[in-house]
């Protein structure tokens, strides 16, 4: 497979921390250029303000990768699949449901691949859950998912503001393990959602889920918190029918089965993301899972509503 000339669209934090280590590291990619409104840290390749720009100056590039917070997203998605680039979205694919339904429909009329990233699915250890649930089925899953906002997206006024997604920004990774690894599908049942006074999103939350009739899963439930101090919380806990249980920790980087730890290999998230993003355009396929970001919405349009003091920095 030949080399691809790819662009990062955004640089924020996740795509200094992940995306860059792992285009470096890609057999598959070489960074061309990137758009930001920022000076990119040690750099050297063009950097343009807009899209558009870059695809005039670099008709060579043939991919982009859309690293903006998810409100921006929609247009910068679209763009570039009109002007006919493969995309790769972080996650979430886009502030709502009617944006990402629209982009596929866009990304089929172009032709081009597209890449909806949940990035916590791709460790061992999710896979291997999966494996496990499909053969000892879950009767209870409990999610803990509390983390410090002010350590992972300091000052980022954007993700409280209409269309940031609030607590669920981190939250949606715990929804797309749950949706990867359940042998069944869960709804929203029950949310409340607890929102600063001076802001528009949740920074903490609590959901409960209802699997199918006669599945066996019983009770589901996520707990989420955006202000946790000390040690992160990134746990999922399966009950399985047969008396054992299975436990995802640390985000899905670490297993244990029946209260032993299973050896497995180092978080590789985001290179195994760049690899698949290559397999997609190799075989002019896409792939767009939207069950996290329905769960998201289903919360959002069944939740309560509580107010709490105010957030600042």
């Amino acid at each position: 497979m030949k080399t691809i000339a790819l662009a990062l669209v955004g640089l924020g934090k996740i795509a200094a921390d992940q995306h860059l280590p792992a285009i470096a590291k890609s057999p598959n990619f070489r960074l061309a250029g990137v758009v930001t409104l920022g000076e990119p840290p040690k750099l050297e390749i063009p950097r343009f303000t807009t899209q558009a720009e870059l695809f005039k100056a670099l008709p060579e590039v043939e991919a982009v990768a859309i690293c903006t917070p998810p409100g921006a997203r929609f247009e910068l998605v679209r763009e570039a699949l009109e002007a006919k680039r493969h995309v790769l979205m972080e996650k979430p694919p886009a502030a709502t449901l009617s944006e990402a339904e629209d982009l596929i429909i866009a990304a089929q009329i172009a032709h081009r691949s597209l890449f909806a990233t949940w990035h916590s699915r791709y460790n061992l250890a999710v896979d291997t859950a999966r494996d496990l649930l499909a053969a000892r089925p879950p009767k209870t899953v409990s999610i803990t998912w509390k983390e410090d906002v002010r350590r992972w997206h300091p000052g980022q006024d954007w993700i409280f503001a209409e269309g940031g997604f609030g607590v669920f920004d981190p939250g949606i990774n715990a929804l797309s393990v749950l949706t990867k690894i359940l042998p069944v599908p869960v709804f929203v049942r029950k949310a409340e959602l607890v929102i600063p006074a001076n802001r528009a999103t949740p920074i903490a939350a609590a959901l409960e889920f209802a699997a199918p009739s006669g599945s066996g899963l019983a009770q589901v439930s996520a707990d989420f918190d955006f202000l946790q101090e000390g040690e992160q919380t990134w746990t999922i806990e399966v009950a399985t029918q047969d008396g054992g249980n299975i436990t995802l920790t640390h985000g899905g980087t670490r297993l244990f089965i029946d209260g032993q730890p299973k050896t497995i290999e180092a978080d590789q998230e985001y290179p195994a993301i760049y690899q698949r993003f290559a397999e997609l355009i190799e075989t002019s396929s896409s792939d767009i899972d939207l069950r996290p970001l329905r769960l998201v919405a289903d919360a959002f349009m069944l939740g309560r509503r509580t107010e709490t003091n105010a957030f600042n920095w």
